[in-house]
């Protein structure tokens, strides 16, 4: 443990921790096992860091909100096993509504990303340099996003989706499938990712045929539901599909062919 590191006393750091010189851990932390704090990071209060986790120079954890209605509640920053923040991230922690701003394992947030309050990242996510969230978004596990895409609050990104980089992320992006253009929009399902995660081809064919009525077929949304949920058989990836759009408070973003 570097002996210049600013460690409070009431910081909770596990066994194996390095912890750099210059880096600073405030009070209420907890760090777990066989992480590395590198030199100039800063984990402040309310941050909670699972084990085998890396931070790399210049990461801010656990900041106060930039929200107006914030308070100064006691609210955390909660981040997963094997995650791996590189330089400059900033990761704010929750206010009063959800009490947390939480990331999940095995994710990869890349050089400065911005993760704002309240926000619901799951496992094995990977945000790309300089991707920014507002507050309340939720993006689902194995969800990549691409360099620079910005994404509005309370916004929802579906599991296994792929944002192509500079997009602007308005509506919620229904899980599996692949988004670009501008306004964004769906551009065919992620079957390089899925592929990549042992997704079988039946089951990739299966999610292509229900987004293919659901935004190729029919010149709306609503006529693509109504034959998804009469013509496609029933599985878990099609109950996953359509529970997301159904949920969808926001609205999805849509083909460049329907209005």
């Amino acid at each position: 443990m570097g002996v210049s590191a600013n460690i409070h006393p009431n910081a909770k750091i596990g066994y194996g921790t390095t912890v750099e010189p210059f880096a600073t851990v405030g009070d209420n932390v907890i760090i777990g096992e066989n992480c590395w704090i590198g030199p100039g990071a800063v984990l402040m209060a309310g941050t909670r860091l699972g084990n085998n986790c890396k931070v790399f120079p210049g990461a801010v954890i656990g900041a106060i909100p930039q929200d107006l209605k914030f308070k100064g509640e006691d609210t955390t920053c909660e981040i997963g096993d094997d995650t791996t923040i590189r330089e400059c991230v900033t990761i704010n922690r929750g206010t009063s509504e959800n009490h947390k701003t939480s990331i999940g394992k095995n994710c990869l947030i890349m050089a400065y990303v911005h993760v704002a309050h309240d926000c619901e990242i799951g496992n094995s996510v990977i945000l790309t340099n300089n991707v920014t969230l507002a507050g309340h978004v939720i993006i689902e596990d194995f969800a990549i996003l691409e360099g620079l895409v910005a994404v509005q609050q309370f916004v929802r990104i579906g599991a296994h989706a792929f944002v192509t980089g500079s997009s602007l992320v308005r509506k919620n992006v229904p899980p599996f499938v692949k988004a670009a253009r501008e306004p964004l929009a769906y551009a065919g399902i992620n079957s390089i990712g899925l592929k990549r995660r042992g997704i079988e081809d039946k089951t990739i064919s299966a999610i292509e045929t229900i987004y293919k009525n659901l935004f190729v077929l029919q010149k709306n949304l609503s006529a693509g539901m109504q034959m998804v949920e009469n013509e496609i058989p029933e599985s878990p990836e099609k109950e996953q599909i359509l529970s997301f759009i159904k949920s969808s408070e926001k609205g999805v973003i849509r083909s460049m062919l329907q209005k």
